[in-house]
C-alpha cells in the first residue's frame, strides 16, 4: 500500500543526506584551513617581537573582511567552521532546495493535492532549516523527524475518535453513507456492520439507493451472509422513507447503529442531492461519511472537495487502499475537506475495513518500526 509514495519520501532523504555530507566535507575542508591560517598568524606574530613592526602595528584590515564574510554566508563563516570543528554542521535553506525541488516533483506526481504539497515542504522547511546536527549521522533523524511532522500534520485534520463517537452517541446511531457511482458504498456498508459488530454493537442496513436497477439485491446478498436485517422499498421509492422505516426499526428492536445507502450521486446532480438534503431534514443522521476509492487520486481529493462543499461531510472511507501506490487521495483529502479519512478499504473480505490512523500510515511510510 502506497509503495511508490514510500519510495519516493525515502529518496527525499537520500538526497539531502548526499547534500548535506557533501556540505560536511567543505565545512571540514574550511575548518583545517582556518586552523591553519590561524596558526601561521600566531607564528607571524610571535617573530614580529623581535622585529620593528609588531601586531599591534599592522593595518586594521582583517576583522573588517571577516565580518564581511561573516556577512555574507548565512550564519558566518566563524559560526560555521566552529561547528565543522565539533563534528557538526548547520542546515540552511540553500542545502535543502534542490531535494525539496525533487520531493514537490515527487507529491505531485503521487496525486497528492497542489496544496498539501505546499503545506508539507513549508512544514519541512520550518522543522529543518537553522537545525545543527552532526554530519550525516543524524541527519537522517533531522529529515525523518519533519517529514513526520508534516505528513501528520496535513493527514490528520480534522481527526476525531470513531469507537468513541459510537461509544457515546444516542442509540439508534444513523450512518448515511453517500458518494458516486461504484466507489463501493454498499460494500463499505457490509464491512463497517462487520467492523461494528466486532465492536459489540447490532447493526440494521437501509436501503436507501431506490433508483439503481440490482440495487436491492445487491445488498440484500451482503445482508444475508452478515444476518442482518435489511430495510428496503420497492425501485423508484423515497430514500429518506426507507432510512426512516430503518430508524424505526431500530427504535422497536433496541438496534444499536442504522447503516444507511444512498444513490451515488455527483455534487451537481441536483435531484440526488435534494435527495439527500431531504434524508437530512426527514432523518437527522449522526454521521455522513463520503466513501470513495484511493485509486482514483486526485478525482477522489476533488469529489471530496465539492461534495463536502455541497453536503457536509464527518468523515471519508477510502476503499480500494491497498491497490493504491501512489497514496495522494489519502494524504490530501482531509487537509482538503477539513474533516479526516475515517477507514481504509483495504480487501475483499468484510474484515478487510481497517480504522485511519494517521500516526501508524505516516510511520509505515517512513520505514520507521512501531
Amino acid at each position: 500500500m502506497f509503495d511508490s509514495l514510500k519510495e519516493k519520501l525515502g529518496s527525499f532523504r537520500e538526497d539531502v543526506e548526499e547534500s548535506a555530507e557533501e556540505k560536511a566535507e567543505g565545512e571540514a575542508a574550511d575548518a583545517e584551513a582556518a586552523e591553519s591560517e590561524a596558526a601561521e598568524a600566531t607564528a607571524g606574530e610571535t617573530e614580529s617581537t623581535d622585529g620593528s613592526a609588531t601586531a599591534q602595528d599592522a593595518p586594521d584590515t582583517a576583522p573588517a573582511q571577516t565580518e564581511s564574510a561573516d556577512e555574507s554566508n548565512g550564519p558566518g563563516f566563524a559560526k560555521r567552521a566552529k561547528s565543522a570543528a565539533t563534528g557538526q554542521t548547520i542546515i540552511e535553506e540553500e542545502d535543502l532546495e534542490a531535494p525539496l525541488d525533487e520531493l514537490e516533483m515527487a507529491l505531485l506526481q503521487s496525486d497528492v493535492e497542489l496544496t498539501v504539497v505546499d503545506e508539507i515542504l513549508e512544514k519541512i522547511r520550518e522543522e529543518t532549516i537553522g537545525e545543527t546536527h552532526r554530519f550525516t549521522k543524524s541527519t537522517t533523524g533531522v529529515v525523518q523527524r519533519a517529514l513526520r511532522t508534516a505528513l501528520i500534520d496535513v493527514i490528520s485534520v480534522g481527526q476525531f475518535d470513531f469507537d468513541e463517537r459510537v461509544a457515546e452517541a444516542d442509540k439508534p446511531l444513523v450512518m448515511i453513507f453517500t458518494g458516486v457511482n461504484g466507489v463501493g458504498k454498499t460494500t463499505s456498508i457490509a464491512k463497517m456492520a462487520q467492523y461494528l459488530e466486532a465492536q459489540g454493537y447490532s447493526s440494521v442496513l437501509a436501503n436507501g439507493d431506490t433508483y439503481r436497477a440490482g440495487a436491492n439485491e445487491q445488498i440484500e446478498e451482503h445482508a444475508e451472509v452478515l444476518d442482518k436485517k435489511l430495510i428496503t422499498h420497492q425501485q423508484g421509492g423515497d430514500p429518506a422513507a426507507v432510512i426512516y422505516d430503518g430508524v424505526e426499526y431500530a427504535e422497536a428492536n433496541d438496534v444499536d447503529v442504522v447503516l444507511g445507502d444512498t444513490a451515488g450521486r455527483l455534487h451537481t446532480s441536483n435531484d440526488l442531492m435534494e435527495q439527500l438534503e431531504k434524508i437530512e431534514r426527514v432523518v437527522d443522521p449522526d454521521m455522513t461519511l463520503f466513501v470513495d476509492e484511493a485509486v482514483a487520486g486526485q478525482d477522489a481529493v476533488q469529489r471530496a472537495r465539492q461534495f463536502n462543499n455541497a453536503a457536509e461531510i464527518d468523515g471519508t472511507v477510502l476503499t480500494k487502499a491497498d491497490a493504491d501506490s501512489q497514496g495522494g487521495a489519502a494524504i490530501s483529502i482531509a487537509h482538503v475537506t477539513g474533516r479526516p479519512i475515517l477507514f481504509l478499504g483495504v480487501g475483499q473480505g468484510y474484515d478487510d475495513l481497517q480504522k485511519f490512523e494517521p500516526e501508524v500510515l505516516v510511520d509505515r511510510l517512513l520505514g520507521i518500526d512501531g
